[in-house]
């Protein structure tokens, strides 16, 4: 499976039958509201242009569930799957299309599309709705955590995955973990490679300074390369 990073939480993964997408932000629709948290990074408007079969809302904030972002892949003409939990599932059936689907996907949901299996696991964070999910795909398991703080139930949705990656925010602000909590998450993850998200965005952090084993950087609008 082929996996790039659009920035902040967000993922385009393709395979040889599907196009997914997780927490797109392909905006600046943030920097409306808080000015501060404008894009470090251009937006490539050639992600704009694909036709998901798949998306993931993690939770109903304006960086994972951008409506600006939305509009250019789900309308009244389109074909998506589009999964998310309660808090995000009220907001986007607003989109309509009567060949959408908007699937309720809390903590415990597993929906399968084309032989790839997605599973809503628990998330801590702000959102008292927000999710993680593991997507199974090509016999290996990928977890993308969305927003979230070190917690203990966390681990008790994940305890028994056998997972090739974790990809978990690094930033510790907005309820989501610290460096020292994110290095303490991966390595209870027991994950074959650790991908540090959700900086450089909104923010001068850098993925070079988090000192984790089996790291791995992605670099935004370029493949994450697992070895």
């Amino acid at each position: 499976m082929k996996i790039i990073y659009l920035g902040q939480a967000g993922f385009l993964l393709e395979t040889t039958r599907q196009t997914i997408l997780i927490d797109p932000y392909l905006s600046d629709s943030v920097a409306k509201i808080e000015p501060q948290n404008y894009r470090r990074i251009p937006v490539e408007n050639r992600f704009l242009q694909i036709q998901p079969n798949v998306i993931v809302c993690t939770h109903n904030h304006l960086d994972h569930l951008d409506k600006e972002t939305l509009c250019h892949y789900v309308d009244e003409n389109s074909q998506v799957t589009v999964l998310s939990p309660y808090s995000g599932w009220k907001e986007l059936r607003a989109f309509g299309g009567r060949k959408n689907n908007y699937v309720l996907f809390n903590v415990g949901t597993e929906w399968t599309e084309n032989e790839i299996r997605f599973k809503a696991v628990k998330a801590e964070h702000s959102d008292e709705y927000a999710v993680g999910v593991i997507v199974y795909a090509e016999d290996k398991a990928y977890y993308f955590t969305g927003d979230t703080l070190y917690h203990s139930k966390v681990f008790e949705s994940v305890a028994k995955e056998n997972l090739e990656a974790v990809f978990l925010p690094v930033n510790g602000k907005g309820n989501n973990m610290n460096f020292a909590d994110a290095k303490r998450f991966a390595v209870a993850c027991k994950a074959k490679y650790v991908v540090p998200v959700h900086i450089g965005m909104f923010d001068e952090l850098k993925a070079d300074d988090w000192e984790c084993p089996n790291k791995v950087i992605p670099k935004i609008y370029e493949e994450i390369v697992l070895k």
